[in-house]
């Protein structure tokens, strides 16, 4: 296996404390716009791009065929985004506990930083200056290696705002990053959709941390290399590769 030259890090429930604010906006506008939705159902899409989960739920009560199909979607999703950047811009922005550390221990040995998300870029923006990680992030949101990260993706700078399963914001840190072996590549997130994104970018390992949305057994009947309870035990496991 190729030295590790680039760490892909979900944000919300990964480098980003969650305990349920996510899920809540969900429901909160499902609940405001007439759409049926539990929480099991949205956890178990939690890691999508986050339009994906309001056309799967209206697909699922009406059809995608529905003359108001697209309506109510839309409706529901801008519930939603105005639910969740209130809450982003208004209440504690924190990284979840030992993330710093980890991404300065990364920084010690030259290797990058990216976070991928469900999340649509504006709200990726509100986290990022709250927390203060958009220091030294270009116009493409791409920065050096003085940064505390090196490159933010989300699903609107993707064809489609195609999010995770699928492989391609990874891909897409990588190519901004001039990483080039998807083996040199550790994808880190806390959602199955996490794990399966890095297992389809062909990443040399996709692992799970245990400490976010979902339970170690929730992660461990899902593809993965490894599963963490905590970021800095990352760090013991590139030194063991």
């Amino acid at each position: 296996m190729s030295p590790i030259q680039l760490v892909a890090f979900d944000m919300a429930g990964t480098t980003v404390r969650d305990t349920g604010e996510v899920e809540h906006c969900f429901l909160a506008a499902a609940a405001a716009t007439g759409l049926s939705a539990d929480r099991a159902q949205v956890k178990a899409m939690m890691g999508w791009s986050k339009k994906r989960v309001f056309e799967t739920l209206w697909q699922q009560q009406i059809g995608r065929d529905h003359g108001d199909f697209e309506t109510r979607v839309n409706q529901s999703f801008a519930e939603f985004r105005d639910r969740l950047e209130t809450h982003y811009r208004t209440q504690p922005v924190e990284p979840t506990p030992g993330c710093l550390e980890t991404f300065a221990e990364l920084k010690s040995r030259g290797v990058l930083v990216a976070l991928t998300t469900g999340f649509y870029r504006e709200v990726t923006n509100i986290i990022l200056s709250r927390l203060g990680w958009d220091a030294g992030l270009d116009g493409p949101y791409v920065g050096d290696i003085n940064g505390v990260i090196q490159a933010s993706v989300t699903p609107s700078e993707i064809y489609g705002s195609e999010g995770r399963p699928s492989p391609y914001m990874i891909q897409k840190a990588m190519y901004q990053l001039g990483v080039k072996d998807p083996q040199a590549v550790i994808a880190v997130g806390d959602t199955p959709a996490d794990l399966a994104a890095g297992i389809n970018a062909h990443c040399g390992w996709s692992v799970g941390v245990t400490s976010g949305s979902h339970s170690r057994s929730q992660l461990e009947s899902c593809p993965h290399h490894a599963l963490i309870d905590a970021l800095p035990e990352l760090i013991a496991l590139i030194d063991g590769l």
